[in-house]
């Protein structure tokens, strides 16, 4: 029997990640072109290095760029990097604090042109689907005992060194469990609601000024949509027919459609993006 390969369609290819260094400060790990340091106990840092830009030149003597074979070449290279902070701080039993920071010291003019709420959409819909994962996980762990955590995760790839290197880490090293002082039990509260579990409003627009500020901008878009609505409905109610053109009516129905339309597409966005987006695994 012949078998042929299909290619990934997501793009998706193996990982290789070598982890070294465990001990007690955490350890290094080093995949393809970048590497990965979890400083213990709640640190992670990740950086990789980007596919280089080269360009040749040289300049004239009239100070014009010149390109070309026959030129003495000048090669300049820029090296790009991005870089990821993440830190997750435990604040009580099944619930931590996630501060993440990423960074790049290339396409710095994004950061002036785009608001940053608009990347925390899409960091928002990653944290979420993750949260409500390891929520599940942490319980069946607890439940097999988080010594024998390995019966409750099936990690067969090379992709999942860093988990299993965090896993003997706390073992080895926390004895499995965070360590609260005496200031909790460490028993897991009640599972709480999914759309509790995920809510975004509480746990970060309140706390992030710029998805503050789009959320309460977004907001009253909303009622100006809603308030022009209702006004050009009313203008084509009280104005007579022979006072207004059928085109001039016809447009006031419209806007009135148009505009009431977009508010009610903008009330999903909002609920979506600032509340509540619920994630199904099965089906990402």
């Amino acid at each position: 029997t012949e078998f042929t390969e299909k290619a990934d369609r997501e793009g998706g290819q193996p990982i290789e990640i070598v982890v070294r260094d465990l001990d007690v400060h955490g350890f290094i790990s080093n995949q393809g072109l970048g590497h990965s340091k979890f400083v213990a106990p709640c640190v992670l840092y990740t950086s990789f290095n980007l596919p280089s830009k080269e360009r040749n030149a040289k300049h004239q003597d009239n100070g014009t760029l010149s390109l070309g074979e026959n030129n003495a070449v000048a090669s300049k290279t820029s090296q790009r990097k991005r870089m990821a902070v993440f830190m997750c701080i435990p604040i009580s039993p099944g619930k931590s604090r996630v501060i993440f920071i990423p960074l790049r010291n290339f396409a710095i003019w994004v950061n002036q042109i785009i608001p940053r709420w608009m990347f925390h959409l899409g960091q928002n819909l990653v944290l979420d689907s993750d949260s409500y994962l390891l929520h599940l996980e942490e319980r069946k762990i607890l439940d097999v005992g988080t010594a024998n955590w390995q019966k409750a995760c099936f990690l067969p790839t090379k992709s999942d060194a860093k988990v299993v290197a965090f896993r003997r880490w706390l073992n080895k090293y926390s004895d499995g469990h965070v360590g609260w002082r005496g200031k909790f039990s460490g028993i897991l509260p009640p599972s709480p609601p999914k759309e509790q579990l995920m809510e975004r409003y509480w746990s970060h627009v309140v706390n992030c000024s710029s998805c503050k500020v789009a959320y309460k901008g977004l907001n009253a878009l909303e009622v100006v949509l809603q308030v022009i609505s209702i006004a050009s409905l009313g203008i084509f109610a009280a104005t007579k027919q022979s006072l207004v053109s059928g085109a001039a009516r016809v447009l006031m129905v419209a806007m009135a459609i148009l505009c009431f339309a977009s508010s009610r597409w903008l009330s999903h966005f909002i609920y979506k993006n600032f509340h509540f987006h619920d994630y199904n695994h099965a089906i990402r």
